[in-house]
């Protein structure tokens, strides 16, 4: 039987592959821009009939129908792997919740730490020859998902883009429950161009001259990093290579100058390697049959043994706040949660044990709340209840418009000092008498 038989057979409508869903199941929605779209509309019609359906997704780019009922904390649970803006508005409202991972652990917790996975349900792209669906920019943990689910169904978009990698990048007709053709709707737009602030450009170009030729880059989320990608596609930097978490359209920009070719690259060379992508349809099209990239499961990709064998690694992230400990919460205010640890203690440790690899996070110096009120990002001790996401023996190099730092191999007192050396000047001699108070401000010190 051909695999065009195969797929006939098992096409269903959303309505049909819905039913398969029954109070207490739980359901995996894929992962960011692959979330389903026809499944989650027809889900939701039938959810109101439902109780304790459990949920597993991720990085939502828009509100699911299945959010849109009418007490949805009557009939479901979201199990958020890395939380957005919808996300945190569901755990708001008593029906989201996260997991606290390492991102590079979650496909080994399919296999391993869960009961059962009742329905799969996600977005792929169009079967190929060979039978295979792609899961677009977002191999992630899904063949995990795959493998460990009793129902496998895959909502086919003309428009996802089909990309590259190994066998954990695809799944096989024969795997596939159902098959649903939806209406083929946009891949979801996250990010775009931007304009950079004083304080993004301020960092950029503290960063910027610590990368060199040759190096391979991992950049995190956010407005910050992009800048960061921004200037290096301005730079003469050449030679670069890219094995990431998160592929965003700084990549594509870097790309188009010319700057990445991985011919430096120890592992994979050539390839610029990512876990999954999102971001706007400039990017969706460039990975797209694109030989030069490629998608892979995030238990590789993020490995820290992966990232080790990899000469001079750079990795950049941001964080909400650091204390004057060295502690950095890159995922929490206080007890709110605001986005996950996802890869980043995984990057910020492989890149220390790269040969030549450099580490960095960068936040803004301060912030300023609703009622208008600024803050400082660098803190006597972290907010009561917030996450410390690397801690102070991980931490390598901090950044602020002010400075660049590394704290390792400083001790309390020291760490102090360097901390409070890049704050914002406003709060630095509050800084100091807090530290004093907390007996890590050595006498000799200035102030």
């Amino acid at each position: 039987m051909g695999y065009e038989q195969t797929y006939q057979e098992k096409l269903v409508s959303a309505e049909k592959a819905a039913e398969v869903v029954k109070s207490g199941d739980w359901v995996d929605y894929g992962w960011c821009v692959t979330t389903p779209v026809a499944f989650d509309a027809a889900l939701a019609k039938r959810l109101g009939d439902l109780s304790d359906v459990n949920f597993r997704g991720g990085i939502l780019p828009w509100v699911p129908e299945i959010f849109k009922i009418d007490a949805p904390e009557e009939h479901l649970t979201w199990n958020s792997w890395h939380m957005s803006g919808i996300e945190r508005k569901a755990t708001g409202a008593g029906y989201g919740f996260y997991a606290p991972l390492r991102y590079s652990e979650l496909p080994r917790w399919y296999y391993d730490s869960f009961d059962h996975l009742n329905v799969a349900a996600f977005q792929v792209a169009p079967m190929d020859s060979e039978g295979y669906f792609s899961f677009g920019p977002s191999a992630s943990h899904m063949e995990a998902v795959c493998k460990m689910a009793d129902v496998v169904i895959v909502e086919v978009n003309e428009k996802m883009p089909r990309v590259f990698g190994a066998e954990d990048s695809k799944v096989h007709v024969d795997q596939v429950t159902m098959i649903i053709e939806g209406d083929n709707p946009d891949i979801a737009q996250i990010g775009g161009p931007t304009q950079p602030t004083d304080v993004d450009l301020a960092v950029a170009n503290l960063i910027v001259p610590e990368i060199p030729n040759g190096a391979c880059l991992q950049l995190g989320i956010g407005g910050m990093p992009n800048t960061i990608g921004a200037e290096i596609a301005k730079s003469d930097l050449k030679d670069l290579g890219v094995h990431t978490e998160m592929y965003v359209d700084a990549f594509v920009d870097i790309a188009a100058e010319g700057k990445i070719n991985g011919s430096k690259k120890t592992v994979m060379p050539g390839k610029q390697v990512f876990a999954f992508g999102a971001g706007t349809q400039k990017l969706y099209d460039y990975v797209h049959e694109n030989p030069d990239v490629m998608t892979a499961n995030v238990g590789w990709v993020n490995d820290v043994r992966t990232i080790a064998e990899i000469d001079n690694f750079i990795s950049i992230n941001n964080a909400v706040d650091i204390d004057l400990f060295g502690q950095v919460n890159a995922e929490s205010s206080g007890v709110r949660a605001i986005s996950g640890a996802g890869g980043q203690l995984d990057f910020v440790l492989g890149a220390y044990l790269s040969r030549g690899g450099k580490s960095f996070i960068c936040m803004s110096s301060t912030f300023t709340d609703k009622s208008g009120e600024v803050h400082s990002r660098i803190r006597p001790t972290l907010a009561e209840g917030s996450i410390v996401t690397d801690t102070r023996t991980n931490v390598v190099n901090v950044v602020t418009e002010y400075g660049k730092v590394c704290l390792k191999g400083l001790s309390g007192w020291q760490r102090a000092e360097a901390l409070i050396s890049i704050a914002h000047p406003d709060f630095r001699d509050q800084l100091i008498a807090d530290a004093q108070k907390m007996g890590i401000w050595r006498r000799s010190n200035k102030g």
